[in-house]
């Protein structure tokens, strides 16, 4: 029952996001072509029959919601360039095709700046709401490490990467993954027991493979401050009944010092009833607390294990980044423009062949995703959504046929040559973008299918 509930608000939020993403992409083409005085036939939330429209306006423009929920479309007059259009002349004068090359490239770049518009104001909310995020300061590295080569020790706290202020933990691993793909030297500016010192990382060595799959544990960087919360209890479980309450922080097992939540699990299924001693900090009270894990025997592989009946989740030490209004939407329109910028430098960095097609990730990454950061609480979903909101204007920019950017290319030869691509020149492009398109989406599948089934 667990699992179904799990799977339809995976469902639920993967399919909310997608219809405002979409409906926002749209929006931003139907109003450019309103602007400009373009006819809209369609305004179409799906793909595939319609289910339900009705008709609005002067224009009656249609708006429709189709069968097949992944994507939209808005349908102007004249659309189609180089097919005879039966169209009396007024309304030759207001179709797509006659609409003056301005115009036309006014309409199709609308769509992508609505999305970059829409995660700025997300992001513009979560800054004024305020952003719990971990404070940038590292735990031990580990020996050997590019981290501790260059000197870094517990509890310094990185302030910033190449002279780019650094706010939080998040933020860190952007920019460190962002930098050492260069394999240049790393200039950070440290906060050491209060004295501020610089610290520079060679990554020459690094391997990028490596990066891809951890860029933090391959610097040797590890978060400091964190700590296991006990966020919920199972009624009638061996960890209701030795005492344990949600919000307990579990700092120790068995005397051991516990820092992560899966460290605590492997522990405890260990140990199938043996009493276990758990050291708690509970409203700034510490005490021991002893529990007997219950014994699980798998009916697949016949192995028993130990369980506790609690929900553990692994938190650290987190600062409050917090705006007023005009400090929020600066701080909204920098973080989407910050985003932008590294989205097109990873694609670019794949295309170069210095990025692995790994990193591209497909619908059931992002439904995955969805349906986690729904569960976690709406500041976590509103930020999701700006990203996915940045990741869609950006690849929609993207010089490739069949996206926006791609048509922007046609508009940007017809300005040189004075005229259109031929109809043939059009067909054979939209082909071969349809062909990259659908190469990249089945990599995109591949990498989500390896991410879910995977070790």
């Amino acid at each position: 029952m667990a699992a179904f509930s799990s799977g339809v608000m995976t469902l639920i939020a993967f399919l909310g996001a997608l219809t405002l993403l979409v409906f926002v992409h749209e929006l931003g083409h139907f109003l450019a072509a309103r602007f400009v005085g373009i006819q809209v036939l369609r305004f179409s939330i799906g793909f595939g029959p319609v289910l339900y429209s009705r008709r609005f306006g002067k224009d009656q423009t249609e708006w429709a919601l189709s069968a097949i929920p992944l994507g939209g479309y808005v349908k102007m007059l004249g659309e189609t360039t180089g097919l005879e259009l039966e169209l009396s002349d007024i309304q030759r004068e207001r179709s797509f095709e006659r609409a003056s090359l301005r115009s036309r490239a006014l309409v199709i770049v609308a769509g992508p700046i609505a999305n970059l518009i829409l995660a700025s104001l997300l992001y513009s909310v979560l800054s004024w709401n305020g952003l719990s995020e971990p404070v940038a300061q590292i735990a031990a590295p580990p020996a050997s490490s590019i981290a501790a080569n260059s000197g870094l020790v517990a509890g310094d706290q990185i302030v910033s990467v190449n002279d780019q202020r650094t706010e939080s933990w998040n933020a860190l691993r952007l920019q460190l993954f962002d930098a050492a793909l260069g394999k240049e030297p790393i200039f950070l500016e440290i906060i050491r027991n209060g004295t501020p010192a610089a610290v520079v990382l060679d990554t020459t060595q690094l391997v990028t493979d490596v990066l891809e799959k951890d860029p933090m544990g391959a610097l040797g960087f590890e978060l400091s401050g964190l700590h296991v919360e006990v966020s919920g209890v199972a009624p009638g479980s061996a960890a209701q009944k030795a005492g344990l309450q949600a919000g307990d922080i579990v700092r120790s097992v068995d005397g051991d010092p516990v820092g992560r939540a899966t460290i605590l699990i492997e522990h405890v299924r260990a140990r199938p009833g043996y009493p276990t001693r758990l050291g708690i900090e509970r409203e700034g009270a510490v005490m021991d607390i002893s529990v007997i894990p219950d014994s699980i025997t798998d009916s697949a592989t016949s192995v028993v294990t130990g369980r506790i009946g609690a929900s553990l989740a692994t938190r650290a030490t987190t600062v409050l980044i917090h705006q007023g209004f005009l400090g929020g939407l600066h701080a909204g329109v920098m973080r989407t423009i910050e985003m932008t910028h590294f989205s097109l430098k990873m694609f670019g960095r794949m295309l170069a062949g210095q990025l692995s097609l790994r990193q591209l990730s497909g619908p059931v990454t992002i439904a995955d995703q969805a349906g986690r950061t729904a569960q976690i609480g709406w500041t976590a979903y509103l930020a999701f959504l700006a990203l996915i909101s940045v990741s869609l204007g950006t690849l929609n920019l993207l010089p490739l046929p069949m996206l926006d950017g791609g048509h922007l290319v046609y508009c940007a030869i017809e300005a040189v040559r004075g005229r259109p691509l031929s109809a043939q020149a059009l067909n054979l492009a939209q082909r071969a973008g349809l062909a990259l398109i659908v190469a990249m989406s089945a990599v995109a599948l591949f990498n989500d299918l390896v991410r879910l089934f995977g070790p």
